[in-house]
């Protein structure tokens, strides 16, 4: 399970480098973010159930920030 988020890491490196490749900033520094996040996690050696409850707080965290910012922040489209 400990590779599984450093595997995480690699694909969130790899969206952050395309991502500053498009001049996409903002969104190449949150992918850098959480490969940090991901990789930190992936080096020490939770139980499985541990890395399991940490996803499922990342995505819960992560559907609620992505649902507030499209409902209240980008606003309606004309």
């Amino acid at each position: 399970m400990a590779r599984m988020f450093r595997v995480l890491g690699f694909f969130t490196l790899t969206i952050g480098l395309m991502a500053f490749a498009g001049d996409l900033i903002e969104m190449a520094l949150l992918f850098f973010l959480q490969t940090a996040f991901f990789v930190i996690l992936g080096y020490l050696k939770f139980t499985e159930r541990t890395y399991i409850l940490l996803f499922w707080a990342y995505m819960i965290v992560t559907f609620t920030g992505f649902s507030y910012w499209t409902v209240f922040v980008m606003g309606k489209p004309l």
